[in-house]
């Protein structure tokens, strides 16, 4: 069955393959340096699950080690902005086809094969079947984007190479901040989150509630830098035990509206850095923090949508 392994195994390509671009590039000064953090990131992702505990986490100060010496990017063979703008020309509108692709095979794999069966079989994980789609809509997409280019065979390495190295060790942020929201919900931060505010507001009313899930969301993912690593706080603290049992709010509401407020967290934080600050520095913007001076207002109107649907549609007697 088609599950959390296999998707780990697929994510693995794309650091293996800048790894051995790197290797085999002999003109780049810090080329086995570069090699060894994509290498290692590709083990971890690839096969972490079957490695001891220890050794993955030796694996894992290794990386912090050759990120702390410096991945330095070196140039890699590409088109030139002339040829670019002749390809876009030529191409036009259908250079959208393979990115809308990715959303369109993901949601029709979602709603297609909700209970993971294909042709009456159990083939995927009922819990991974999105996971399962998104990376059948990748793989889509690529194939697609390959077929409309018609780059040279090197090129999706190449380019993907480029991109990693523009963003560098923050493309791993994601998913350590992840796992340190796990690390902080296996040690009861939530219960000592619930329990001080709790004590600061009255929250006897599933507004108030809502109020303190959704901002405390926010805040959390603005100190951590990932809404991933807020959820298991906030929800093991707030959501879980006040919205969900005392108050009876649905789960589903309670848990995609609480994700969407720690994503309005990530839009105005320097600490999610691979959305904010290398945006900024791969565009070369003058501004470094401009990414966030633009997004904020945006996130504070959603922050307030967030807590008004949520105590309106989530609670069996809605506002009161």
């Amino acid at each position: 069955m088609i599950g959390l392994d296999a998707i780990g195994m697929a994510a693995a390509t794309l650091p293996a393959a800048v790894a051995a671009h790197h290797a085999c590039d002999r003109e780049a000064p810090t080329r086995w340096r570069n090699a060894g953090f994509w290498g290692l990131f590709a083990v971890l992702l690839g096969v972490g699950p079957w490695l001891p505990d220890l050794l993955a986490g030796c694996l894992v100060l290794v990386m912090v080690g050759l990120a702390t010496w410096g991945l330095r990017p070196s140039a890699v063979a590409s088109s030139d902005a002339e040829q670019r703008a002749a390809s876009a020309v030529r191409l036009g509108g259908r250079l959208f086809v393979p990115a809308l692709m990715l959303p369109a095979v993901t949601l029709a794999g979602t709603l297609s094969v909700g209970k993971g069966r294909i042709a009456g079989v159990a083939l995927i994980d009922p819990k991974q079947v999105t996971l399962v789609a998104l990376v059948a809509g990748s793989i889509v997409a690529l194939l697609l984007a390959v077929r409309l280019t018609r780059p040279p065979r090197t090129a999706p390495v190449a380019e993907a190479r480029r991109l990693v190295d523009s963003i560098g060790w923050a493309m791993v942020l994601p998913q350590m901040l992840a796992a340190l929201g796990g690390v902080f919900a296996m040690a009861g931060v939530g219960k000592v989150v619930a329990s001080g505010v709790v004590n600061i507001v009255a929250l006897d009313t599933p507004l108030a509630g809502t109020i303190a899930y959704c901002v405390g969301m926010a805040l959390f993912t603005m100190v951590l830098g990932n809404a991933f690593a807020a959820f298991p706080i906030m929800t093991a603290g707030i959501g879980l035990p006040l919205l969900i049992r005392h108050f009876g709010g649905d789960p589903a509401v309670v848990a995609a509206l609480g994700m969407l407020s720690g994503f309005c967290g990530t839009l105005m934080t320097p600490m999610a850095a691979n959305f904010n600050l290398v945006p900024a520095a791969v565009l070369e913007l003058r501004d470094r923090f401009g990414v966030i001076r633009v997004q904020w207002p945006t996130a504070l109107m959603l922050l307030a949508f967030n807590i008004t649907v949520l105590t309106l549609c989530a609670f069996p007697g809605g506002l009161r």
